[in-house]
């Protein structure tokens, strides 16, 4: 079974953190523009002008970073099954780095002094939260169908074990032996 939802989850956050690197590079307003589209106005920093490239190169690059891992992570889900041993690895270092990025764009927000930044970021940290949790429900529901599949063959096997030896214990207390009119099996 592939998986729709973490599919398109994944693509959907590659899209998003790349957009947001691509706006980011913007001749005219760069970073302004991007944590516009996070939802926050930016009126008037303190100390370090956004337009900088101090300041645009490491955001777009970790920004992109993280849209490369999501779409790794997108790939992952295409390719391998949820019952493999790395399935889940990929999606998890790219919402931690996401997250990280995230919190770095707080923090140096708060340094410049950005209002709404903190709401802004809190929103798009808790919709990658509730994608990574969904995800992971996904990808355990998966394992935990595969798992039950084999759990059936094993139920069935054990029943016919107890059945075998429940037969072989009633043959040898009513006294029956079995086909062999000798006494011997």
């Amino acid at each position: 079974m592939r998986h729709v939802l973490s599919s398109f989850l994944a693509l959907h956050w590659a899209i998003v953190f790349g957009l947001l690197a691509l706006i980011c590079i913007d001749g005219n307003r760069g970073v302004a523009a991007a944590l516009g589209v996070l939802g926050a106005t930016v009126e008037g920093t303190r100390f370090v002008d956004l337009d900088n490239v101090i300041v645009v190169a490491p955001l777009a690059t970790a920004l992109l970073v993280v849209a490369v891992l999501f779409f790794w992570a997108f790939v992952e889900t295409l390719i391998n099954d949820a019952t493999s041993a790395g399935a889940d690895s990929i999606a998890r270092i790219a919402f931690i780095s996401a997250s990280g990025v995230l919190s770095l764009i707080v923090i140096g927000g708060a340094a410049q002094g950005i209002n709404g930044l903190l709401m802004a970021v809190a929103v798009q940290l808790a919709a990658l939260l509730a994608s990574y949790v969904a995800m992971l429900t996904e990808r355990r529901s998966a394992v935990a169908a595969a798992a039950s599949g084999e759990g059936e063959i094993r139920a069935v096997a054990h029943g016919m074990a107890k059945a075998a030896a429940h037969n072989s214990l009633l043959s040898l207390i009513s006294g029956r032996t079995g086909s062999n009119p000798k006494g011997g099996r």
